[in-house]
């Protein structure tokens, strides 16, 4: 079962959110990352293959980047 969880970002650059995706590649296993920069919340979707993402220790991981995220609720 995926889980995909979709958070509001304050990643402007192309070239930032690239390196970002990368280091979240890198660092957790089982995660796909993607920007969507056009979107005026700058989406970050995480799409893990496990039951759940650990939030909060994203959260303050992505902090290291200088990414401030917050979860974007489900509508």
């Amino acid at each position: 079962m995926q889980t995909i969880e979709v958070f509001k970002t304050n990643i402007n650059c192309a070239d930032q959110a690239k390196q970002l995706v990368e280091q979240i590649h890198k660092t957790f296993a089982g995660y796909r990352a993607n920007f969507d920069l056009d979107d005026c919340d700058k989406v970050l979707r995480i799409i893990s293959s496990k039951d759940s993402i650990a939030l909060l220790h994203f959260i303050n991981w992505l902090k290291k980047y200088e990414c401030h995220a917050e979860i974007l609720p489900d509508n």
